[in-house]
């Protein structure tokens, strides 16, 4: 069995990255050696942030494995320094693998740029040329797909295959991973949900996303990605547009003063409620309430 080296980024969801490639060449059969390049904080939803390993632990993770083990099959991923593709470049000219595959991670899953146009040039200019195959991502396809396609090609290049035939049982094989859908699933939706009906019960006295997020035991990070991928806001703009419609309310359905309906939602003093509701409606309360005789001025 000969070894497969994999360099690239970490995927905490396993969907991609370092995981998905161990996971791939395991299950056909192959044995997986790594090098990381970075690690990422990632839910389901995308990427919340990146952590760049430098340019000589990469080395030194590459080195290790090649002086020991030789592999005659790499396969390269997520690169996102100059740097790094210094020490490629070298090691691949030095060490000359029968086939490098490259598999480029330019977007995230969400569509975020992951390379400057610099470093892609670079890319073209000075890795492209030392591969034997550059996979080409669908944007259609499954996020990760492209990934264990480059992985499964690895794989079979490893036993001996042309680079045709590995391509060919690679899309055999990426094409019944995705008829069985092994995707996984998080919790946002049912999150969503749960953070708005926490809104609703305590937007009168609690305006910190901290608070609803300690209540939901997640991360603030989370819930914000979570809003921000439902409905583009964040958990603070949901919160205050919440307790701007029970204030709207409060002056439209009662006779309480504005400074009544302040405490009564959680304010400090009239003036504060006054401060936030003008900022939000153009207005201040008072002339919100007097516009009620006219309904087209009115807007909850």
């Amino acid at each position: 069995m000969r070894p497969i080296l994999t360099i690239t980024g970490s995927d905490s969801t396993s969907a991609s990255g370092i995981q998905a490639d161990i996971k791939t060449i395991s299950q056909l059969g192959g044995y997986a050696v790594t090098a990381i390049t970075s690690i990422t904080v990632q839910t389901t939803l995308g990427i919340q942030e990146f952590h760049d390993l430098p340019a000589d632990i990469v080395r030194g993770q590459i080195e290790a494995v090649m002086n020991d083990v030789q592999p005659d099959v790499v396969k390269v991923g997520m690169i996102r320094s100059r740097d790094v593709i210094d020490v490629l470049v070298d090691i691949l000219q030095r060490y000359r693998p029968r086939h490098v595959i490259y598999a480029p991670v330019v977007l995230s899953a969400q569509g975020e740029p992951l390379l400057d146009e610099q470093l892609a040039l670079d890319i073209r200019q000075r890795l492209i040329p030392l591969c034997t195959l550059v996979v080409q991502k669908d944007i259609h396809s499954q996020h990760g797909m492209a990934n264990r396609y480059a992985s499964a090609v690895a794989t079979f290049l490893s036993r001996g295959d042309t680079p045709a035939e590995a391509q060919r049982k690679a899309q055999q094989f990426v094409d019944s991973e995705a008829l069985r859908d092994v995707r996984l699933q998080g919790r946002g939706s049912e999150l969503y949900a749960e953070f708005l009906d926490a809104v609703t019960q305590h937007c009168r006295t609690n305006s910190d996303v901290q608070f609803y997020a300690n209540l939901l035991n997640v991360s603030s990070r989370y819930l914000a990605q979570v809003t921000r991928r439902m409905v583009d806001k964040t958990p603070k703009m949901l919160i205050d547009g919440r307790l701007l419609q029970e204030v709207a309310t409060l002056l439209l359905s009662t006779d309480l003063t504005v400074q009544e309906i302040a405490y009564a939602c959680g304010f400090s003093s009239q003036a504060h409620l006054t401060k936030f509701f003008k900022k939000n409606k153009g207005v201040s309360p008072t002339v919100f309430r007097k516009n009620t005789a006219n309904p087209t001025n009115i807007n909850l």
